[in-house]
């Protein structure tokens, strides 16, 4: 039963690393028994992130008090980051099935194009969004199928579907950006605002809590991170380990389809690559979100977490003055620690 999938994600999604940490010896004798104790009794396993966001929340509000601590600010980090957060959530679920899933963010630049093209050709925004979710799943559906029966590894799968995604979305919008059709009522599903903060934060809401339901209390959640833990021993188990992973790529593909829509309402405009650049905070976040919360596997809650954290350091230096690669760099750094953090609490786990 120590057999592992040919496709382990870095994170070990596995249901048995909640607590995250080796016990103490026997009695909790000597100090590296302590010194766990003290780790255990802080939180430090599993909510370090937390400290670390309240930490860079004290420099920036000490530093620069006068541009972070605003209403505004506040506003921007969340309604900013609605987007990448859905698209990170959504890459949760194949990465818990043990699969990679690189086509997310193009599947997400795609579904802006597609969205965007329906309403320049005077199509009901309804029609539109409900159009464009069908062919996020419809694409979903084949990187399923060339994974599950053409059994191609599903990081090479994805990739190359990713790559498609780019050539369609430039195809779409002609290699240019579409601005025209954009009615008022489907703008205000991205502009509006609610309670003093934007309405992609709530759908984010909304996306997070469902996702949380179905991964942390229904059998479902569970055969996923069975599945990822071990496939073989899940497929054993009784599991239909192919029917699981083909339903959370089209699970994926949907989200992100979802994401594409709220960005093309909220920016009011497609361009032909607007998708790839949300592909790295997403890993990003996912990743160094499987050191927090459920420790040793990816959830919804560490996700959040960490989008949190590093828009905050990001946006703090950028008001700070910082150049403005330091969105790249901060996130770059956070990929390498946050899997080489994941491995570790694995080991250990």
């Amino acid at each position: 039963m120590t057999t592992q999938s040919s496709e382990e994600v870095p994170t070990a999604s596995r249901g048995g690393g909640a607590d995250g940490g080796t016990p103490a010896g026997p009695g909790g004798l000597g100090p590296e028994s302590a010194r766990r104790r003290r780790v255990v009794s802080l939180g430090l396993d599993r909510f370090s992130g937390i400290y670390v966001w309240v930490a860079i929340i004290v420099l920036f509000a000490l530093w620069i008090p006068d541009t972070f601590l605003t209403e505004g600010n506040l506003r921007i980090i969340a309604g900013d980051q609605a987007i990448t957060a859905i698209l990170a959530i959504g890459l949760i679920v194949p990465l818990a099935a043990g699969v990679f899933d690189l086509s997310i963010a193009g599947v997400m630049g795609f579904s802006v194009a597609m969205v965007s093209y329906q309403l320049s050709l005077g199509i009901s925004a309804t029609v539109a969004i409900l159009t464009t979710l069908l062919c996020g799943a419809l694409i979903g559906a084949v990187n399923g199928f060339v994974v599950v029966r053409l059994k191609v590894d599903s990081f090479i799968a994805t990739l190359g579907m990713s790559s498609i995604m780019l050539a369609g979305t430039y195809w779409v919008t002609d290699g240019k950006q579409i601005t025209e059709g954009f009615t008022d009522g489907f703008l205000g599903l991205g502009s509006g605002m609610f309670l003093g903060l934007p309405l992609p934060f709530y759908y984010m809401v909304v996306v997070a809590a469902v996702m949380y339901v179905l991964l942390e209390k229904t059998p479902l959640g569970r055969y996923l991170y069975a599945t990822g833990g071990n496939r073989q021993a899940a497929r054993l188990a009784g599991l239909r380990v192919e029917r699981i992973m083909f339903g959370s790529l089209v699970t994926s593909a949907t989200v992100a389809a979802l994401a594409g829509v709220v960005l093309a309402a909220k920016l009011g405009t497609a361009a032909p690559d607007i998708g790839p650049s949300y592909l790295l905070p997403a890993f990003s976040a996912v990743f160094l979100g499987s050191t927090q919360i459920r420790a040793g596997r990816v959830n919804v809650l560490g996700t959040l977490v960490a989008i949190y954290l590093l828009a905050t350091g990001v946006k703090g230096l950028q008001l700070a003055g910082a150049p403005s690669f330091v969105n790249d760099l901060f996130n770059g750094l956070a990929l390498i620690i946050a899997v080489a953090l994941a491995a570790r609490t694995a080991r250990r786990s």
